[in-house]
């Protein structure tokens, strides 16, 4: 018997005529699952391999054969042309499928790796260009009032601009957060014709220009009711250009909630705004924390909004309804566009103090939220435990034997006493 014999199944040889060799020859051997993840000596080589052959390739082109020229264009080339060679290395052991899947893995990991590349450039330069400002205490404790371009690092700093973006932010969530997750429940809760026109306004509010948003709390706040500008008229503009975003992203994470659990709340009895508040919501909480950091995200790095809005100052305001007020965005502009070196030193100080900001509302929001549905901390285990173990003993009272209303249970009866028989009126 030949190897390929041994490799057929015996109902594949059974059903073989006995005179010839062609069904065996040609039978389907053992199926192998194809590997998916991992590193093998062939997939390096062949990424190598085809990584030095386009180099090559690309080379040639722009030394010999073609009139080309560009860093820019050099590299496209060169990518491309690793990627058709390393696609034809690929198809030499697998099959079309398993080409496309090494290729498309390729293809996300350079791009992993650009974006990664890019945040590390972006956060690396501005903490590299305001290591000078950062290292000094006064650059978080004091403002600019008594400071001008001329002096030195050791005098004046960022505290009126962080405390006017902590208070505009707070506005603005304080309005935020509970009329985005409201619109979002509505439109997730209750469609019609009016949901789907609220989620087309929605969308198209997204787009939105910030300077458009200024403008409208300029016209309605400041120059219709005669109001000053100040933190609060700011974060009403701020929580205009937030409000979109909040409500898309929520309105999207909501529609993850699986059906069942809102039916299963319902078949119980339970009202529909019980079933939101107890089972839609906490479902939902990490996505929905995750909005809000979206939002926040969007109006916190905002400039034009709040120079219309806030005004500009160099002095410490802690009074969100009354005076100017500058942010840290507003602050750095101001800071860069300034030709002195120590001015450019505070701008960019205070723009990695701003992404420090953002990076700790991230990871309070994260804490806030929680992990996703299915997943709980040591801290949620025990508390649900707790919760599980008090409904079996409210279960368990409840199911408990009647107890007479006069009695103690297991109270023997006083000597002498029994229970009387009912009167019958009869007499022995």
């Amino acid at each position: 018997m030949t190897v390929i014999e041994e490799s057929v199944p015996t109902a594949v040889r059974a059903a073989a005529p006995a005179d010839t060799d062609t069904a065996v020859e040609h039978a389907p051997g053992p199926l192998r699952p194809r590997r998916i993840g991992g590193v093998t000596r062939t997939g390096v080589l062949s990424l190598c391999g085809a990584a030095a052959s386009g180099l090559c390739v690309t080379v040639l082109l722009f030394g010999q054969l073609a009139p080309f020229s560009g860093a820019l264009g050099f590299t496209v080339t060169a990518y491309l042309a690793f990627l058709a060679i390393y696609a034809v290395l690929t198809g030499l052991d697998e099959d079309g499928q398993a080409v496309r899947d090494r290729v498309m893995t390729v293809v996300l990991w350079t791009a992993a790796t650009l974006l990664f590349s890019g945040l590390f450039m972006v956060v690396g330069f501005t903490a590299w260009r305001g290591r000078e400002a950062l290292p000094h205490a006064n650059f978080f404790t004091q403002d600019m009032q008594a400071s001008g371009p001329l002096d030195p690092l050791t005098h004046g700093g960022i505290a009126h601009a962080m405390l006017g973006t902590l208070t505009m932010i707070t506005i603005a969530l304080a309005i935020t957060v509970p009329l985005g997750l409201a619109c979002a429940v509505y439109l997730n809760q209750i469609p019609g014709r009016f949901s789907r026109f609220v989620r087309t306004i929605v969308e198209a509010m997204t787009a939105l220009p910030s300077i458009v948003a200024g403008l409208m709390v300029y016209a309605t706040w400041i120059l219709g009711l005669g109001m000053q500008k100040s933190g609060l008229a700011a974060g009403f503009a701020i929580s205009v250009m937030m409000l979109p975003i909040v409500i898309r992203a929520s309105d999207v994470v909501l529609r993850l909630v699986p059906g069942n659990l809102t039916e299963a709340a319902e078949a119980l009895g339970a009202p529909r705004w019980r079933t939101v508040w107890h089972v839609v919501l906490p479902t939902a909480r990490s996505g929905l924390a995750t909005a809000v950091i979206l939002g926040t995200a969007r109006g916190i790095g905002e400039t034009s909004p709040v120079l219309l809005t806030a005004g500009f100052t160099t002095a410490l305001n802690a009074n969100a309804t009354s005076g100017p007020m500058v942010s840290l965005p507003l602050a750095v502009f101001n800071f860069v566009k300034s030709p002195e070196p120590a001015y450019i030193a505070r701008g960019f100080g205070a723009a990695a103090v701003l992404m420090a900001l953002v990076l700790v509302l991230f990871v309070i929001a994260r804490v806030i939220g929680g992990r996703g549905p299915g997943h709980q901390t040591k801290r949620q285990a025990r508390r649900t435990a707790r919760a599980s173990r008090q409904d079996v003993r409210r279960f368990e009272d409840l199911h408990a034997p009647g107890l007479s209303l006069f009695e103690t249970p297991g109270e023997p009866h006083p000597a002498g006493d029994t229970p009387s028989a009912p009167a019958t009126g009869e007499t022995d």
